[in-house]
């Protein structure tokens, strides 16, 4: 167990070393391969837990986390930039097959094409994305700071009017410290996001300045050539960087724009758009836009109608009936019966006060009176000495339809 706990100790340093190999080391394609589908698989699970923490303390460790996430990002960056000016007079596949695959595959071997997909995710990612997500970092750390003394008097006044224990005052000051903690650490590390997308934007200029001059000086290939090879490698390069970026930006966006709920974010969008009167407009103004000439019919009008089924079958859920809590029913047969104790059943007797046997001496009040019910008949009523002798009020008792008492 001790030596579980000092591997775990030691697995981030090992990484961090790692990562600068990655960087000053030139590896081979096939290791390249390898950590380009680690990357996608730390993105895509950061993103997951982003998106299913119901509140943002939940994920604490995110800003350190999105900085180790984007230095890998940028090593493999350095790598794939060493493999590509290096080999890429060989061919497409020269800097393994994931640039490859993204070269070729996703944009059909056009480097016009990937430019252009490049630039657009570069804006979603760079001027939509992280730009959002910065203002709102910046937004809730200032007004979480500012509300720091505020929560910290009301813990205290809390303590002192003794609504919490001393144990409760000290987590919740740990919480009000992390909550100030974790809203600093994302402003500052929504610039990694940031700094991130722009060092994407020159390292793809990199490659391809590198290409065209490499290609022709060194390689005697002819500028066609080299422009086909170094810009569809570096796209590929630039793409397999850029969408694990855009999955750590969407994460921090929803990271910081959650509001504290008990469901995640999918039950919490769920339940407010879970509303026949949202979906009922939705479907009558799809339906409206189906009829109309020139429109797209065969797609608006399913819509329309999984839209307006929707909305049907949320106002079944509403207009069906709450279930009423159970209730013990009482036997109408079983009225109550008013009957002196004893009346009748010789198993209860009749209380009867005694009278006090010697009147001349001192009346003292609120004495117990000699005929409490100690198991010699008293009521165990406390009156003056001097009350007058009276029985006990009479008692309630249910009675059955057999006749009995209870």
């Amino acid at each position: 167990m001790k030596l579980l706990a000092t591997a775990r100790g030691s697995a981030l340093p090992l990484a961090i070393l790692l990562l600068v190999l990655v960087m000053v080391v030139p590896i081979p394609a096939a290791l390249l391969d390898i950590f380009f589908v680690a990357n996608i698989a730390i993105s895509l699970a950061v993103l997951m837990v982003a998106l299913n923490a119901q509140k943002p303390l939940d994920f604490s460790a995110f800003p350190t986390v999105l900085l180790f996430a984007t230095l890998f990002r940028l090593g493999l960056n350095v790598a794939s930039t060493r493999i590509v000016l290096v080999h890429g007079h060989e061919g497409e596949g020269a800097a393994g097959h994931v640039i490859e695959a993204f070269g070729t595959f996703l944009i059909g071997g056009d480097y016009v094409v990937g430019l252009f997909v490049f630039a657009i995710l570069m804006i979603i990612n760079l001027i939509v994305v992280t730009k959002g997500a910065g203002r709102v970092s910046e937004v809730s750390a200032r007004f979480t700071l500012d509300a720091l003394p505020g929560k910290q008097m009301a813990i205290d006044a809390d303590l002192n009017a003794g609504l919490i224990t001393p144990d409760e005052a000290k987590t919740r000051r740990v919480e009000v410290a992390t909550e100030a903690d974790f809203y600093g650490s994302m402003d500052g590390s929504s610039k990694f996001v940031k700094g991130d997308a722009i060092a994407a934007l020159m390292i793809l200029a990199a490659n391809v300045v590198g290409g065209l001059i490499l290609g022709p000086v060194s390689h005697g290939m002819s500028i066609g050539d080299a422009a086909h090879n170094y810009i569809l490698l570096a796209i590929g390069d630039a793409l397999v960087a850029q969408l694990p970026s855009l999955m750590l930006s969407i994460a921090a966006a929803a990271i910081v724009t959650r509001v504290a709920s008990e469901k995640d974010l999918a039950g919490q969008i769920g339940s407010q758009f879970g509303s026949a009167r949202t979906w009922t407009p939705v479907a009558a103004i799809l339906a409206l836009l189906g009829v109309l000439p020139g429109m797209p019919h065969l797609v608006l009008l399913p819509a329309a109608a999984i839209a307006g089924f929707a909305a049907w079958k949320l106002r079944q859920i509403e207009r069906r009936p709450v279930a009423a809590p159970r209730h013990r029913r009482r036997d109408p047969q079983r009225q109550p019966v008013l009957r002196r104790a004893g009346a009748g059943d010789g198993r209860r007797r009749h209380c009867r006060h005694r009278r006090q046997r010697n009147r001349r001496q001192r009346p003292v009040l609120g004495a117990v009176d000699a005929g409490a019910d100690d198991g010699q008949g008293g009521c165990g009523r406390r009156q003056p000495a001097s009350a007058p002798t009276r029985s006990c009020p009479p008692r309630l008792y249910d009675a059955r339809p057999d006749g009995r008492l209870t």
